[in-house]
């Protein structure tokens, strides 16, 4: 069997949706709220084919799944996010007993809230173990990579996730949210260069982002849902 039929890969297609081959596991998820504190909620594993497109313009009617509405939409989604590694666009915040790194992008998801504080305040004000454990948490299921948490010594404390594709819906705001990418997924842009490889990335899947292909909490604004 061709090596390229079992690579975990999301091409995105130009104007048109994300291509998903390798048989990346698919679920529905919902963000829900357990005092100050999120987590995702497992709805359903969603049956799909080893090769499947999820539709990133926000119009399709068989969501997830692209139905072929871009075209009559006049989709366009240009990418302009940046491609520069990681480590060049994030900003290092030191802290009593770890530091962060923080590029920034936000999806909205808020599990970087945790019982004591959010991630920045625990990092930056935390001495104690279980504060560093919780600011730890909080920074591991940022679904964007948004936020890593470094040692003194420079290494940084990071999860292993299996590949697998999330659908996320926010009851509490009362939206559907973005594609929650876990694992080693080679993400490929439409004019075949690829994004730095990163084990969480949250992509856009309402059409509005203002940073394509990745999430930027746009899908709270205009009350985007995918069950409409």
């Amino acid at each position: 069997m061709d090596d390229n039929q079992n690579k975990k890969k999301i091409k995105i297609v130009s104007k048109g949706p994300y291509k998903v081959t390798g048989d990346i596991p698919l679920y529905e998820k919902t963000i829900t709220r357990k005092g100050n504190t999120y987590e995702l909620t497992e709805i359903r594993t969603i049956p799909h084919a080893s090769e499947y497109s999820l539709c990133r313009c926000g119009e399709s009617k068989k969501a997830p799944f692209c139905d072929g509405t871009h075209i009559k939409a006049g989709f366009v989604g240009a990418e302009t996010a940046s491609k520069e590694p990681y480590l060049y666009r994030a900003k290092l915040t030191k802290g009593k007993m770890v530091n962060l790194l923080d590029d920034n992008r936000c999806a909205f998801a808020r599990f970087c809230h945790q019982k004591h504080g959010t991630v920045w305040e625990l990092v930056e004000e935390g001495d104690q173990a279980e504060l560093c454990q919780e600011a730890i948490q909080g920074s591991n299921e940022c679904p964007t990579g948004r936020l890593t948490i470094v040692k003194k010594s420079g290494e940084k404390i990071e999860s292993d996730y299996d590949p697998s594709i999330e659908i996320v819906q926010d009851p509490e705001m009362r939206v559907s949210a973005g594609i929650f990418v876990k694992g080693p997924v080679l993400l490929e842009g439409a004019n075949g260069q690829n994004y730095e490889i990163t084990t969480r990335k949250a992509l856009c899947r309402c059409g509005k982002s203002k940073n394509t292909p990745f999430c930027d909490a746009n899908h709270v604004r205009i009350k985007f849902s995918d069950k409409s």
